[in-house]
């Protein structure tokens, strides 16, 4: 992709393949993607803004959900828990109708707002947060009760600290998959200025169809943040799925 992205048009589609370009033009190429006629960096500013709200809704949302299943006594918490991982079997298709439905009677069609609320629920992060807070003492939590403080500053100052892996290795994991879905923006989204990068990437080979040389320009700038995310998360991300995998 690297090589591609640097090379003129022509040197493309030559054979045998040079993997060490004759003529650079990185930066023509770089130039078109980025000051070209296809607004390539509000697809960029879309995609941050969608993938950081929804990965910090996720993050909160789920959190908590986890620390509920995995530490606070309620009655039917195990069968609520239950019910809850059995909806994972229902594929994320079959319900792409009712959301449809529900997105355009609160109208928020064609917004990023409707983006985020269909994203921002996830059960299997719910289950790993699950999974890493139930191995987290009772002595720690309930030391903090005796202080006096109640669920949720319990959640903040005792909980959260303590679990810095497995939000790190949901903050990658789904900064990525928001970062990289295609079908949800697809359906609730109209608008070319609200399109995220994988819906701008389609426009850019419907515009550049004869060049593949800008056409691999935009997919690498596309993959930057993400290589970028998971280099700096990488430890925390092994750590965290194998602690959550095998704790509870």
């Amino acid at each position: 992709m690297v090589s591609a992205a640097s090379k003129i048009e022509s040197e493309v589609w030559t054979f045998p393949i040079r993997w060490i370009p004759k003529t650079w033009n990185f930066m023509n190429n770089f130039q078109e993607v980025w000051l070209g006629k296809v607004p390539f960096t509000i697809f960029y500013a879309n995609s941050i803004k969608i993938a950081v709200m929804t990965t910090a809704a996720t993050i909160l949302f789920s959190s908590m959900a986890g620390y509920a299943f995995a530490k606070i006594r309620f009655a039917g918490r195990h069968a609520v828990f239950g019910l809850l991982l059995s909806l994972m079997m229902i594929p994320e298709q079959a319900t792409l109708v009712p959301r449809y439905i529900l997105i355009r009677w609160l109208g928020l069609y064609d917004t990023h707002e409707a983006l985020v609320l269909l994203m921002m629920f996830s059960i299997y992060f719910t289950f790993l947060f699950r999974q890493f807070i139930a191995g987290i003492h009772n002595d720690y939590l309930e030391a903090a009760q005796i202080d006096g403080a109640g669920y949720f500053r319990t959640y903040w100052q005792i909980v959260v600290p303590l679990s810095k892996p497995i939000f790190a290795t949901v903050a990658i994991i789904k900064f990525i998959w928001t970062w990289n879905d295609y079908q949800t923006p697809l359906i609730f989204l109209v608008s070319r200025q609200l399109f995220p990068i994988p819906l701008g990437i389609q426009y850019f080979k419907e515009e550049f169809a004869t060049s593949i040389a800008v056409m691999m320009m935009a997919s690498l700038s596309a993959i930057v943040p993400l290589l970028a995310l998971f280099l700096v998360l990488q430890r925390h991300v092994i750590r965290g799925i194998s602690l959550g995998g095998v704790k509870g």
